[in-house]
């Protein structure tokens, strides 16, 4: 008379469906594994179980989770984890299962019975989950079939996590493409508004049929001198932004004093924009640090001229307190402030607040630019904002700078 296979109790039915219900909830597949091993342990006698899932181009296997619940902590990482059994599932995708040669070996860690099964294995397989009992019992039919369950919920995480990973690509792509044909857009209007404006006083001081009067002619040479500075500088900022996504830009290291960098920026915006005026507070002992002072000036005045263009109105109070680590800079303004769900977004390149009057220029590369200048200082730079009370950009930067070639961080989005 031949063995009689069991069948499903009541209890093991009721860990199954608990099982399919984490799996069906679950956000993260970390998490739904480690509720879902003790309810595994209840049903299938195991000491290891790990979950290896294949890379999509390469089929290389990279472990995805791994428990130790049993008798194989402390063995080898060949024994304990069943590498060997994984790799060949993927070149033969079926359920596979390995026997100790030596059913009578007195050491159980040197009797280990393995079961891989193929994760979702049509045509291949995702990955494979290893189940290791160390000194038996042998898995039988009956706990193979619940152990391929088992395994095919796991799939059921690692499918969800994969087509989560795919949806937030293909999110940051669109956004991505939003933002490139947004900036397409801006950047077409904020060339044309200079240009016009120089071609068009141009084009009228060099009329043969009228004559100026130099108070006139003073007025248009001024405006064609701004409007080409704006040119000037949007350029400028194009360049700057390209070369360091491409981490092309060279940093100029040498000693700078903040502080009299800070001033001399500020004066050179007043000198443009009258209106401004800045209040600076100092705390600490002013030394040295290494930086770019070009490129740190460049941060400064582009935050500068945020606040003009997007707190109009509004006093600039700057505070610089230094100690044996490095300086920390802040720079405030009690303008308009932005909404909290822009705040992650506004050092992204071309990034700029919908929410801003069409009538406000810009390019969104003005603090990407920052962000990518302070970062190569090893320094960081974080934004903080409250709707109607204003906006502070708080600045850290190292008293030495490690880096000392060309930029070579690229943006995270």
């Amino acid at each position: 008379m031949g063995l009689i296979e069991p069948t499903t109790t009541a209890v093991e039915t009721k860990h199954l469906y608990q099982i399919s219900q984490i799996v069906s909830r679950a956000s993260g597949w970390n998490k739904a594994l480690d509720e879902i091993i003790p309810l595994i342990r209840k049903i299938i006698i195991f000491d290891n179980l790990v979950v290896y899932i294949a890379d999509p181009l390469t089929r290389h296997l990279d472990v995805m989770y791994a428990r130790a619940v049993g008798r194989g902590r402390s063995a080898e990482a060949d024994i304990a984890w069943g590498e060997a059994i994984a790799n060949r599932i993927m070149g033969d995708p079926k359920i596979t299962i390995d026997e100790p040669k030596d059913e009578l070996e007195e050491d159980r860690l040197k009797s280990p019975y393995v079961l891989g099964i193929p994760i979702n294995a049509n045509p291949n397989p995702l990955g494979v989950v290893v189940f290791i009992r160390f000194g038996g019992p042998p898995f039988n039919s009956y706990y193979i079939d619940l152990a391929d369950f088992i395994a095919q919920q796991i799939g059921l995480l690692v499918e969800r996590q994969n087509l989560q990973k795919a949806n937030t690509l293909l999110e940051t792509q669109n956004r991505e493409t939003r933002l490139q044909e947004d900036f397409i857009s801006t950047i077409s209007h904020e060339l044309r508004t200079p240009l016009g404006f120089i071609k068009g006083y141009s084009t009228t001081l060099l009329r043969p049929d009228t004559t100026w009067d130099p108070q006139t002619q003073q007025e248009f040479l001024q405006i064609i001198d701004q409007e080409t500075d704006r040119l000037q500088e949007l350029i400028d900022n194009l360049l700057d932004s390209a070369r360091l996504q491409s981490g092309t830009l060279v940093m100029d290291f040498q000693a700078v004093r903040i502080d009299t960098l800070i001033k001399t920026v500020a004066e050179r915006t007043k000198l443009h924009n009258p209106q401004f005026i800045l209040h600076l507070d100092i705390e600490g002992e002013q030394g040295p640090l290494t930086g770019d002072p070009k490129r740190l000036g460049q941060v400064f005045e582009n935050l500068f001229n945020n606040a003009l263009k997007y707190a109009p109105g509004s006093e600039v109070w700057v505070k610089i307190n230094t100690d044996e680590m490095g300086t920390t800079i802040t720079v405030e303004d009690h303008g308009p402030g932005i909404p909290h769900r822009f705040l992650p977004h506004l050092f992204e390149r071309f990034f700029r607040n919908p929410d801003t009057s069409p009538s406000v220029h810009g390019t969104g590369l003005g603090l990407f630019i920052c962000k990518k200048i302070i970062t190569a200082h090893d320094g960081m730079i974080s934004a903080h904002s409250e709707v109607g009370r204003g906006t502070q950009f708080r600045i850290w930067i190292p008293k030495i700078t490690l880096k000392k070639a060309p930029i070579t961080t690229l943006e995270e989005s």
